[in-house]
């Protein structure tokens, strides 16, 4: 089956990452979590346990154990790198765009707004602006929608649903990006 799976400098245990089409494999059953090579069915959970910046598309093989509900992982007996990319352009590229999709719920300062829209120049300020105004805007929201919750049940219904469409439109528009970024290995 294919799958991604992020890398860093190194594997998880230390050992040099394998060059594409360099098999992996381990004796023994797979265990999610504890023991095995693991990757993800789709690009945006890979997301969730990347230790770098590097995608790669990779053929998993051997026995293959799922996990989670929905499944986010497997753990197989063999995987092998079909191709790779520093897909950190890319990220940056993913999270403005998600940063912009909600960026109408709060009066950003010009200079976040100069960064999200590409503006190097504005990048080192912006970043700066942006972190204390995303945590006061994630303070403010957390307790706004905790009040929310306490006056309304119904709101956490609401919330939970309008959640639920905003991760799977941005897994959608993950998953765009990166068949694009991989083309023809699709």
């Amino acid at each position: 089956m294919r799958a991604w799976h992020f890398v860093g400098a190194s594997l998880r245990d230390g050992s040099p990452v394998p060059a594409d089409g360099v098999l992996l494999r381990l004796g023994g059953q797979p265990i999610p979590c504890e023991r095995g090579l693991h990757a993800s069915e789709h690009p945006f959970d890979a997301l969730r346990f990347a230790p770098g910046p590097h995608l790669c598309l990779v053929e998993c093989g051997g026995v293959i154990v799922p996990h989670g509900s929905p499944v986010d992982k497997i753990a197989c007996q063999e995987r092998t790198i079909i191709a790779r990319m520093d897909a950190t352009p890319l990220l940056r590229h993913f999270a403005c765009q998600q940063a912009l999709s909600v960026v109408h719920l709060w009066d950003a300062p010009q200079i976040v707004l100069d960064y999200l829209m590409g503006d190097d120049a504005a990048m080192d300020a912006a970043r700066d602006a942006a972190m204390d105004a995303a945590r006061d805007a994630a303070r403010d929201a957390a307790r706004d929608a905790a009040l929310d919750a306490a006056r309304d049940a119904a709101r956490d219904a609401a919330w939970a649903a309008a959640w639920a469409a905003a991760r799977d439109a941005a897994r959608d528009d993950f998953a765009c990006l990166v068949n694009d970024a991989f083309g023809d290995w699709i």
